[in-house]
């Protein structure tokens, strides 16, 4: 189908995009529909059609966009070196990435389960690349005498779990700055692991 002369889709399609992204947080997947992205966007809800294929394709584009703009931001702020000095920069980075972006990163977390099951896959095999980054550290870690972990996996989701809580409770303007708490979290992910 072509689009209509007049119509922007550099600009409509993310303008789509941003507005399912505030209505799936704030309200969840299956509360939100087409006609209220519409609404959003200031377009027909027949029009989003031109955009995406439905909304579940709309959800998962989301999600995948997140995941994989997370992959290579990481690659891109990875300090390499020992395993010290990259453990805290991925502390740092996953904070920072993290609430640079809280409505992606709550749909990414809690709306998996509104994914069909091809595209649920699709997430949790970036989601795997992305904890792997953590095992892999800590493994390097634990082979080298920086860190005491038993089981590397384990250790990692525990991390990362401990790291995205951050979104549930920082507020820009509360008692602590940001990068006060990156560095109280880094402090108790060195310490959690120490040998």
């Amino acid at each position: 189908m072509a689009r209509k002369t007049g119509s922007h889709s550099e600009i409509t399609g993310p303008r789509v995009r941003d507005a399912a992204e505030r209505l799936f947080a704030r309200h969840g997947f299956a509360a939100v529909s087409m006609r209220q992205i519409a609404g959003e966007v200031g377009v027909q809800a027949g029009a989003l059609y031109l955009y995406t294929k439905d909304k579940q394709a709309l959800l998962f584009d989301l999600m995948d966009a997140h995941m994989v703009a997370l992959l290579e931001a990481w690659e891109n702020a990875d300090p390499d070196g020992a395993p010290l000095i990259r453990l805290e920069a991925l502390v740092r980075f996953h904070i920072r990435f993290h609430m640079e972006r809280q409505e992606a990163v709550f749909i990414a977390y809690m709306e998996l389960r509104n994914l069909t099951s091809d595209n649920y896959s699709a997430i949790t095999e970036r989601r795997k690349a992305y904890e792997k980054v953590f095992e892999d550290i800590l493994t390097d870690g634990k082979a080298s005498g920086a860190f005491a972990v038993e089981d590397a996996h384990l250790s990692a989701m525990a991390v990362i779990a401990m790291l995205t809580g951050v979104n549930t409770w920082y507020r820009e303007g509360g008692r602590l700055s940001l990068e006060r708490v990156e560095e109280v979290y880094w402090d108790m992910v060195r310490k959690s692991l120490a040998c």
